[in-house]
């Protein structure tokens, strides 16, 4: 017994096992794979004819596209133009208002130095005046009775100062 000779049992066996898968086959599984495949090679044939209709309108939108992109890049070039123009003036407008501000304020504040200056000579020529009339009291080594003589003193004397420093300078 072996491959070659089969017993007749096992032999009816398999051929009533291969007839009812070849019918099970045949039956209902090919008819349903031929529909498939047909339908398969339709829909293929469909999406070809299609894909080319879709090729064409897609390189008609492309050539309106690029005439588009076209416009849009000398509009672009204007809308730069016209920007680096205002721009500019933009700048000369600003850079006046600042050259007027800056003026303002470099006067503004010469005045208020100006106004500085003169309350402090006027607070250190008191300061002056306490000091020397406290040094000539210690040399006199008495108070000074008369305040106003001693005003007047220190005054001629801030005059002189005042009379010699525009020629020094």
């Amino acid at each position: 017994m072996g491959p070659l000779d089969p017993k007749v049992i096992d032999l009816i066996t398999a051929v009533i096992c291969f007839s009812v898968v070849f019918f099970t086959f045949a039956r209902f599984l090919l008819p349903r794979l031929t529909k498939v495949l047909e339908a398969r090679q339709d829909a293929i044939e469909g999406k070809f004819e299609r894909s080319e209709a879709v090729y064409a309108q897609a390189r008609q939108i492309h050539a309106e596209y690029q005439a588009e992109l076209s416009a849009a890049r000398h509009e672009a070039a204007r809308i730069r133009q016209t920007a680096a123009e205002e721009g500019s003036l933009l700048i000369q407008e600003v850079r006046a208002t600042g050259q007027r501000q800056r003026d303002e304020l470099v006067a503004s504040a010469t005045a208020q130095l100006e106004a500085d200056r003169i309350v402090a000579e006027a607070a250190l020529r008191e300061d002056v005046f306490k000091l020397a009339t406290d040094l000539a009291e210690r040399i006199l080594g008495e108070p000074i009775a008369d305040e106003r003589r001693a005003r007047e003193i220190t005054d001629a004397f801030f005059a002189e100062l005042d009379a010699e420093a525009p020629t020094k300078a």
